[in-house]
């Protein structure tokens, strides 16, 4: 088990494939996601890594959260959270999640907070069909009707489908696709919807109803150094000796 990571919700587009169909997208942002901490068996009781991403302002944290981060030597994060993973998935502190954690192809759950819609009745709350269009039936169309019995309990009982707060609640979409992704910018397109706003945080995780591909990398996708990006092919000594070989064949 790997690591998952914190993304932002950017909105929704269209990606077309090669034979001209279109696919309905979600672009997921990773924002500087970078590990933070790191929980291990013998000192927590359990294997966890703790991933914080985007960027906060120091004077909007308290003061063991300044610390927090400082001790990681990482810049405040807007957003932390844990994931549970294997032993060998440990994941130094400090190291950057790129795009290429995923691969086109995979199936992913997203975990969110589903956008607020207020107070609303029993028909747009629970799909109920409400009362009759006549016949009797005034002002009362979109009610719920009877709630409860008589005499005998003589109450409601918990958990009855009333109108309420709808949304904003804690939901996993589970077994989505990863259509494309792009590492330069570091973003994630995931086909179809998935839940809360705009500029909102999620969770991706691997499907656990489905296998991750061979080609994802573990235990995750990591930025390299900068120096390893920018190295040149072959180094001054490798460039004297292929000289060297070659006047060596021309005499």
């Amino acid at each position: 088990m790997r690591t998952g990571v914190i993304a932002k919700k950017m909105g929704m587009t269209r990606i077309f494939q090669d034979d001209g169909r279109h696919v309905p997208v979600t672009v997921l942002a990773l924002d500087n996601v970078q590990v933070v901490s790191r929980k291990e068996a013998g000192r927590d009781g359990y294997v966890a890594v703790q991933l914080g991403a985007g960027t906060a302002k120091a004077k909007n944290l308290s003061k063991p959260e300044r610390g927090h981060f400082g001790k990681a030597e990482v810049e405040p994060k807007a957003r932390v959270a844990e994931f549970v993973v294997a032993e060998d998935a440990l994941l130094d502190v400090g190291a950057e999640l790129t795009a290429d954690h995923y691969v086109a192809g995979q199936m992913v759950d997203i975990q969110g907070v589903t956008q607020g819609k207020g107070f609303q009745g029993g028909m747009k709350r629970w799909g109920f069909g409400g009362l009759r269009a006549t016949h009797g039936v005034s002002v009362s169309h979109r009610s719920l009707g009877s709630t409860g019995q008589r005499q005998d309990p003589g109450r409601v009982f918990k958990n009855k489908k009333m109108a309420g707060h709808m949304g904003a609640k804690n939901r996993t979409q589970q077994n989505l696709e990863i259509v494309r992704t792009d590492v330069e910018r570091g973003l994630l397109f995931v086909k179809g919807s998935v839940p809360g706003h705009k500029g909102g945080w999620l969770l991706v995780k691997d499907s656990v109803k489905v296998a991750r591909p061979d080609g994802a990398p573990y235990p995750a996708g990591i930025r390299q150094a900068a120096s390893n990006d920018t190295a040149p092919a072959d180094t001054p000594a490798d460039a004297e000796a292929n000289v060297a070989a070659t006047e060596g064949q021309e005499g």
